[in-house]
């Protein structure tokens, strides 16, 4: 493979991992319109509910930094196949499940699977394409999560409207199946040529630090932030990323060299995707409250009513547009642009007369423009920050910033929508006062990182 060229067949290979990528991204979204049916079928009480939804995110966000080192250490190529073997039989047996404990458990299997597959997949794109590519090829890997957020309600609800709930786990099967024959015919295998001892205490404290804070973060709104569940969970992630921490500083081969953190470049890519995940993970959790209880269009057509978010980035990635205005603007400039770009789309949909769609539409089209420069800018600043040869430990720390990111936006800007409406606010002014509040978050986070990304190039300069 020649490095200045690429793998020769790239592109279709970035096909089939974008394929596994966009099934792994449907399933965070499609149990969602299931719940009815789970609800009936399954007598699943409302806890049941919440550790269906909660099984998969909790262990696939507490795994992708373990998930990505052993890619690195054992080959990606390996990884990618296991990921797609795990998910494919997880989302069997949830689809057979007579039982809400078979459910739950089959979800954390699919987690698994899944912290896999975010994380190898980013890495393969980055080992396959020379370096004037991979903004495009990123560009592309980031348009499929803009898909499988909107795809994952509207599949849904097509699924329900025909079959029965387990349909909506069954249709992965096949898009596996035909992923693990791509994968073992297409994908080279790579790996850290250093073949570095597994860090399995680092592995361990990481993921009981990241499950522990993600519980914490998706249990607050529900039980209360000073609630005994959610203090001892805080506590456990506290601890335990702070020995994480300690152990990677001293260990000789960590999972995670905290040096990177030196550089300026990954930690103002870092920054700026907390922020922005935070923000925009939140407002768009009101969105879709806001174009239901406000607009008053149902699921099906709330769904519908997001679409022309992931359309915008889809067109703008797919046709190679963004990569070009961010070659030319620069990894900084092109940032601090999309951030303003979704910043300004959030103030529109807070601002604009709540009566009618068009307001609403402005606003998706212009947080769509924004996510399709600054979101693949962001990820590839740090991949390009980390040495080839961790790449999917980057594309660990990238998956992990924007779980965390996107879980905190959802606990803070709906703690923001509640005190609102408590303290005598209409619910359209309390989602206002959200999508105001993640406006200035994605805002600041575009200009924190454009800020240090600029001074990291002067210094290298």
């Amino acid at each position: 493979m020649s490095v200045t060229q690429g793998h020769p067949r790239r592109w279709l290979i970035l096909g089939v991992i974008c394929l596994a990528q966009l099934t792994v991204l449907l399933d965070n979204t499609v149990l969602n319109v299931a719940i009815p049916s789970l609800t009936r079928e399954l007598h699943a009480a409302t806890s049941d509910i919440q550790w269906m939804i909660n099984a998969y995110s909790l262990v696939q966000s507490g795994l992708l930094l373990t998930a990505g080192s052993a890619a690195d250490r054992y080959g990606r190529k390996k990884m990618l196949i296991t990921g797609l073997a795990l998910f494919g039989t997880g989302s069997l047996v949830a689809g057979l499940a007579d039982s809400t404990g078979r459910l739950i458990a089959a979800r954390a299997g699919m987690g698994i699977g899944g912290a896999l597959l975010m994380t190898t997949t980013l890495a393969v794109a980055m080992q396959i394409f020379a370096p004037e590519e991979q903004p495009k090829a990123i560009g592309i890997w980031s348009a499929v999560n803009a898909l499988g957020f909107a795809g994952g309600p509207l599949i849904g609800g097509f699924v329900l409207d025909h079959f029965w709930w387990g349909a909506i786990f069954l249709i992965n099967i096949p898009v596996a199946v035909l992923g693990l024959v791509a994968v073992a015919v297409l994908v080279p295998e790579s790996k850290n040529p250093r073949g570095e001892r597994p860090d399995v205490l680092g592995a361990l404290l990481s993921t009981i630090g990241m499950a522990s804070l993600v519980y914490a973060i998706i249990s607050g709104p529900g039980h209360g932030w000073t609630s005994g569940r959610v203090l001892v969970a805080a506590a456990v992630a506290l601890a335990g990323l702070s020995a994480f921490a300690w152990w990677e500083s001293r260990v000789d081969e960590p999972m995670l060299d905290l040096r990177f953190f030196r550089d300026r470049r990954f930690t103002g890519a870092v920054a700026g995707a907390v922020l922005i995940t935070f923000g925009m993970g939140g407002a768009l959790f009101l969105l879709t409250q806001h174009l239901q209880f406000v607009l008053g269009y149902g699921p099906l057509e709330a769904g519908l009513r997001t679409a022309p978010l992931a359309l915008t980035v889809v067109a703008l990635n797919f046709t190679g547009i963004s990569a070009k205005w961010s070659a030319r603007l620069g990894t900084p400039v092109s940032i601090a642009l999309g951030m303003v770009l979704m910043s300004a789309g959030l103030v529109v949909i807070a601002e604009v007369d709540t009566g009618g769609y068009a307001g609403t539409l402005l606003g998706l089209l212009l947080i769509g423009a924004g996510c399709a420069v600054a979101n693949p800018a962001m990820a590839h600043a740090i991949m390009s920050a980390i040495p080839p040869e961790r790449a999917g430990v980057g594309a660990g720390v990238n998956g992990t910033l924007a779980e965390f990111g996107n879980g905190l936006g959802v606990a803070v800007l709906g703690a923001v929508l509640s005190s609102s409406v408590a303290s005598g606010q209409s619910l359209s002014a309390g989602l206002g006062s959200g999508q105001l509040v993640g406006a200035v978050a994605v805002l600041l986070g575009g200009f924190v990182a454009a800020g240090l990304l600029r001074r990291a190039e002067r210094v290298s300069a």
